[in-house]
């Protein structure tokens, strides 16, 4: 889920930075606020973080995600700009902030990439006996062999 919203904020802040603006002058074709492609790029890097790290790591990555949403609300704070721009703004940043929140939340606890897989020297005993047989199948042992 969390890298569905950050998808979503990151191709919203995109969109937001295509838009013309007018500048704090007033004057129109000015350039929409600079840190809306940053934040962007930003929200792309930290989806393959999601997935790669995990554990507190992943935490602290929601903290990071959480202050880029905040930051990307705040590139509104004296943008002229069109109604357009600024919902997409809104929408990222709400998306962004949602993401950061969920990471901070849930961070820990979901499943990262290759997280099920080890190899086999740091492979861990669990508990649940069925767990473990289940595990020594992955591994490709024989349950029916005696030793």
């Amino acid at each position: 889920m969390a890298v569905v919203l950050l998808l979503a904020g990151a191709g919203a802040l995109w969109g937001a930075s295509a838009v013309t603006w007018d500048d704090a002058a007033g004057r129109d074709g000015g350039g929409a606020p600079p840190a809306l492609v940053p934040l962007a790029l930003l929200c792309l890097a930290a989806i393959a973080a999601v997935v790669a790290m995990g554990g507190w790591v992943r935490r602290v990555l929601g903290a990071v995600v959480l202050l880029a949403g905040v930051a990307a609300a705040f590139q509104l704070v004296g943008a002229a700009g069109p109604v357009v721009g600024q919902a997409l703004v809104v929408a990222g940043a709400a998306l962004v902030v949602a993401a950061g929140a969920l990471l901070l939340v849930r961070g820990a606890a979901m499943p990262r990439l290759g997280g099920g897989y080890q190899t086999p020297g740091a492979a861990r005993r669990t508990a649940d006996p069925e767990r473990e047989l289940w595990n020594s199948l992955e591994r490709g042992d024989d349950p029916t062999a005696r030793d």
